[in-house]
């Protein structure tokens, strides 16, 4: 079993119930990561734990310098990670607060530095992204959840959406048309980055919100808000059980 990297999405600047062992601010050739690095044990088995959006959630997604994340968590040893992401739900059984697994995605971001084989080195690299999600790391977290009697959905595909704007009407719609079940905006390039640097990867999504058109009304920041801590709870269960099955 490999070293496990957690990267941590809004509501998760923090992993509490874990031991702080150490903590590294960074450089990469990329420049610098979200925040500093951290080491976390928990039951006896130590981790990398990174917060996407910094410390303070302060970067937006379209702003998150992903090269430098991934980087850092491999230069760290790293070999698997598990992201954090909050999610709308386009599905019908991916109302809030249920938690996701998905084993697909469709990136619709544009403008991001989306991979590590920039024809800087000389080189051409095409890695194979039929499955984005590590099969092995997804069947992990679907038996720590249903140890613990949660029931998360398996499997769905993630629309990456640029951000940090939410969606409008018509474009969920335009989702829903091709295929898929939640809405987020970060998945990519973090997902591609992990697999060009050989690193399973697997998304831990938890819904906050309805995807704009799928009820009547706005999507209300105070909702998310408050589904985001409503959340937290699962979220931090499972992923302790996850760490201490490793």
């Amino acid at each position: 079993m490999g070293l496990l990297g957690i990267i941590g999405g809004s509501g998760f600047t923090a992993l509490p119930e874990t031991e702080i062992v150490d903590r590294q601010r960074v450089e990469t050739p990329y420049g610098a990561p979200s925040a500093e690095l951290l080491t976390l044990r928990h039951d006896g088995q130590e981790f990398r734990f990174l917060p996407r959006h910094g410390a303070d959630h302060g970067i937006p997604p379209h702003a998150i310098n992903y090269r430098a994340n991934i980087q850092a968590l491999c230069d760290s040893g790293v070999t698997q990670i598990v992201a954090l992401g909050a999610v709308g739900g386009i599905a019908d059984d991916c109302g809030p607060l249920r938690l996701c697994v998905p084993d697909q995605l469709i990136d619709y971001t544009w403008g991001r530095p989306s991979t590590y084989f920039d024809g800087a080195g000389g080189d051409v690299v095409h890695v194979d992204f039929s499955a984005p999600f590590a099969q092995v790391l997804r069947e992990r977290l679907l038996a720590s959840a249903q140890g613990l009697g949660l029931d998360p959905r398996d499997g769905g595909t993630y629309a990456v959406t640029q951000g940090p704007r939410l969606e409008t009407a018509g474009e969920i719609r335009r989702l829903e048309r091709d295929g898929c079940d939640l809405v987020g905006m970060t998945a990519m390039p973090e997902a591609v980055l992990a697999r060009e640097r050989a690193l399973d990867y697997a998304l831990l999504a938890f819904v906050v919100n309805w995807a704009a058109g799928k009820r009547e009304g706005e999507v209300g920041m105070g909702e998310i808000r408050a589904n985001l801590v409503r959340c937290q709870d699962s979220v931090r269960r499972l992923l302790l059980a996850f760490v201490a099955a490793a």
